[in-house]
């Protein structure tokens, strides 16, 4: 116990500025992606040194939520801890894992759908259902993995439970990365429509296990193509080592 001192009453200059620049970002008055106001500025607003506030950026951009771009600037880059943690963790993980753990969050989330939802839930799922399918029929994975997205957000969000809403919308660019490098052809987007509009059916109708089914059949066909990928790329790894060979 000797080692233990006691802690300060008041926290640093550096910190209190880090806590308002936090505020910024988690309120959205800092959209992710935009350039924030540089030092000096940031100084003169808060009518601190240009030490604190350097001090305060690297705190931030340690933990992940600015990032430092040499001769540009500094850009948010997420909005909060939470969603920094999981975007460095879920860019070191196996894709296999991702889909493990969205398996367990859409499944579950499914079922809750179907038990709390309201007819504006109901409305707002069938409207990005025909999202959906329209952007399975065009050809692109950016806008199939963006639709997909924003439906599983909308079955998330129809289940009222807010803390698994966030926790869903920050993997969700592991998920949507991920669908953008599957492969894709018209029997896939067959499938990719009956699952998703199984499961509109399921939440409409208040059936929790349906619901669940269809949402873990959605998560397979995802698994199905990931393996498809990997054994393509493993393929395509023993042919150079083959021709290197040669």
């Amino acid at each position: 116990m000797d080692a233990l001192r006691q802690p300060r009453r008041a926290s640093t200059l550096a910190a209190q500025v880090a806590d308002q620049l936090r505020e910024q970002l988690a309120t959205g008055k800092w959209p992710v992606g935009t350039r924030i106001p540089g030092e000096l500025e940031l100084a003169g607003l808060l009518q601190v040194s240009r030490n604190t506030v350097r001090e305060a950026l690297r705190a931030l951009v340690h933990l992940g939520l600015l990032e430092s771009r040499v001769g540009d600037g500094t850009y948010v880059r997420v909005a909060n801890e939470l969603e920094a943690v999981l975007l460095r963790r879920t860019a070191t993980t196996r894709p296999v894992d991702v889909l493990e753990l969205r398996a367990v969050l859409e499944e579950h989330a499914a079922g809750l759908a179907a038990e709390r939802r309201s007819q504006a839930d109901i409305a707002r799922l069938r409207e990005v259902l025909a999202a959906v399918q329209e952007s399975n029929r065009s050809g692109s994975m950016t806008q199939v993995a963006a639709a997909d997205g924003a439906f599983h957000r909308a079955v998330v969000q129809a289940g009222g439970n807010e803390l698994l809403g966030e926790l869903y919308d920050y993997l969700g660019s592991a998920l949507s990365s991920l669908l953008t490098a599957l492969p894709w052809d018209d029997d896939v987007a067959v499938e990719h429509d009956h699952w998703h509009g199984a499961l509109v059916d399921a939440v409409a109708a208040g059936d929790a296990v349906a619901a669940r089914y269809a949402a873990s059949m959605l998560v397979r066909v995802t698994s199905r193509l990931a393996d498809e990928a990997g054994q393509d790329a493993v393929a395509e790894h023993d042919d150079a080592v083959d021709r290197g060979r040669s």
